[in-house]
């Protein structure tokens, strides 16, 4: 069963993305803050594109 790479990059985005958000929340950086969790939202949409590609590769290869 292979992952697909949406997932993985999304995966890495979110958590970048959770690095940067809480690093500009622990220096006050508002502006680092909200990209940090941009970047977190996108990851998680990546994701999810990924995961939908998975299971429909996967209901394709079961018939």
């Amino acid at each position: 069963m292979a992952i697909d790479k949406d997932r993985v990059e999304g995966s890495l985005k979110q958590a970048g993305g959770a690095i940067k958000e809480n690093l500009g929340a622990a220096v006050g950086d508002k502006k680092m803050e909200a990209e940090g969790a941009a970047k977190r939202a996108e990851g998680k949409v990546q994701n999810a594109a990924g995961g939908a590609k998975d299971a429909l590769r996967d209901a394709t290869n079961t018939r």
